[in-house]
């Protein structure tokens, strides 16, 4: 979920100066030396794996994989994470192998792709801890400040921003701060950011259009999508293929089946744009929305069509999105096509087929499916069990989710704080009060908890059985264990669980890699589309 605006919006930043600056430093700052880098508009924008080359840093020659992708893989499968990249990094470089800058930038590629930010960071952090060895970029700045705002807040990437010397405040480190900006939804500050890129004359190429007309369309305003648009026609500023998806999904956000295949047509027409995949999952998602299973299936067709080189994502979309129709029968189709291109496949390709199977209502498909997946998998996700957890709990069989529950642990695996929940919402089902709040007690206190939150409606049903118990007593310790958390300082969601008035206009808590994917019962794998389209923008920082 998209943080609100915070108390920082109570007075204005200085983006420009940091004469002013006395707090301390979010993260250590390294010594940036300003290398020749390319300019900002010929970065290499896509929504695949983003090219090797792409960092705008030194050290580029090409190296064999293997080296990067064992290193990339002892920090993803860490045991305990706590200890932090660093530690995996040490011991490396103990036993004589030093690493180099091309190495550590491909790793945090691959970091960011799998949404370890705070991992990413940590490898930066050691690369700052030792200047002396790594030289480091105004592009190198940019993904940091990414990094920081999303593992630690848009607080700590202002700080991160402001102490950055003049030198290295280009095109790209605004864009990471408004991208910053537009995840927090943070509207009054991202529009005076892009007035100012306006002024500096960053703001002369498509992405931070594209990065704003996402945030319209994350709060529904899409006519300030058409004045976006609308300016950077007015501008000459050629739309990209970013700048077209987005417009599509305003428009079939709106409803508008005949404004989208205007736009659609409008692209066709443009010579220097060719639709690739992400534009029909777009539409076919919009098709869906809409009711109009056919359209969307021709479109998932041309998804297919248009998958290009060694990207997994596609197959995942392709999958999820046959899954929500319902048909079944090309689920089956379209993971064979992916299980024979691709020697192995991770947690994710199981978390959407295993996700689109219980959404067509296949469930013995879908615990055959898990089965595989347990004989397989390299480490143990919760998530891929709590799909299952949660069908069971929506058929009100929580003897069989208990049971699964029990068997992660059998497995090797651990519970997350969705998990807990997931029991949780059973038992309120079943209207058990102290098994509910026993659950979600356990939920706060799970390792990786600030990762998560429980869903509203969980919480609102807990709050309305507690009443019909007269259980205040039970209540007010959910009440207590969410002000804790700090979540009742997020105004929409304390609105939505009927706690508007413990809200403050604050909304600094850090945006974790799981906050937005975390359990959803029955729609898991259906993020919001334009935030999925930011995602991608942001794979080009």
């Amino acid at each position: 979920m998209l943080l609100q605006p915070s108390s920082l919006l109570n007075h204005r930043v200085s983006l420009s100066s940091t004469s002013s600056y006395s707090r301390q430093l979010p993260s250590q700052i390294p010594q940036f030396i300003h290398s020749k880098t390319q300019s900002y508009h010929k970065l290499s924008i896509t929504c695949s794996v983003s090219q090797v080359h792409s960092y705008g840093t030194v050290d580029y020659e090409r190296r064999p994989m293997i080296k990067w992708n064992a290193l990339y893989k002892k920090i993803s499968l860490m045991e305990n994470p706590e200890l932090g990249s660093a530690t995996v990094l040490n011991e490396w470089e103990k036993g004589g192998r030093k690493l180099t800058k091309w190495e550590l930038s491909r790793v945090v590629k691959e970091l960011r792709k799998y949404k370890r930010y705070k991992q990413a960071l940590e490898v930066y952090e050691w690369m700052n801890n030792r200047g002396e060895r790594f030289r480091f970029s105004a592009s190198d700045a940019a993904i940091q400040l990414d990094l920081i705002a999303k593992v630690r807040g848009v607080s700590s990437a202002e700080d991160f921003f402001l102490q950055l010397p003049d030198t290295l405040k280009d095109k790209r480190i605004y864009g990471a701060l408004l991208n910053a900006y537009v995840r927090a939804k943070m509207r009054d500050k991202a529009e005076s950011l892009i007035d100012n890129m306006r002024d500096k004359g960053y703001a002369l190429h498509p992405l931070p259009f594209n990065v704003m007309m996402t945030l319209y369309m994350n709060l529904k305003e899409y006519d300030k999508v058409e004045s976006m648009v609308s300016e950077m026609m007015e501008k000459n500023i050629r739309l990209d293929i970013y700048s077209y998806n987005i417009w599509l999904s305003s428009c079939g956000s709106q409803g508008s089946v005949e404004k989208m295949e205007q736009v659609y047509e409008q692209m066709k027409q443009d010579r220097s744009i060719n639709p690739n995949w992400t534009t029909f999952s777009t539409m076919a998602t919009m098709y869906i929305k809409m009711g109009l299973t056919e359209k969307a299936e021709e479109c998932l067709r041309n998804v297919e069509s248009r998958i290009a080189g060694r990207d997994r994502i596609p197959y995942h979309y392709l999958i999820s999105l046959y899954g929500t129709v319902g048909n079944k029968e090309e689920v089956y189709r379209i993971w064979k096509v992916y299980k024979s291109i691709f020697p192995s496949i991770p947690n994710l390709g199981f978390h959407a087929m295993i996700s689109a199977l219980v959404r067509a209502g296949d469930i013995e498909g879908a615990e055959k499916i898990y089965e595989e997946w347990l004989s397989v998998k390299t480490s143990y996700d919760p998530r891929i069990a709590n799909l299952l957890m949660g069908w069971y709990v929506k058929e009100g069989n929580l003897d069989k989710a208990e049971s699964h529950f029990n068997h992660m642990g059998e497995v090797g695996g651990k519970p997350n704080s969705s998990s807990w929940e997931i029991l949780a919402e059973g038992h309120i089902r079943e209207k058990r009060v102290d098994e509910a709040l026993s659950c979600l007690k356990e939920a706060f206190a799970t390792e990786g908890s600030r990762s998560w939150r429980p869903k509203p409606t969980n919480v609102s049903a807990f709050f309305n059985l507690c009443e019909e118990n007269a259980d205040m007593a039970s209540r007010e310790v959910l009440v207590g264990l969410l002000r804790q958390s700090g979540y009742l300082k997020n105004e929409a969601y304390a609105t939505l669980v009927g706690l508007s008035e413990e809200a403050v206009d604050e909304s600094q808590l850090p945006m974790d890699k799981d906050r937005s994917s975390s359990y959803s019962s029955g729609d898991e794998n259906q993020d919001d589309d334009s935030e999925v389209l930011l995602n991608q923008l942001q794979g080009s920082v």
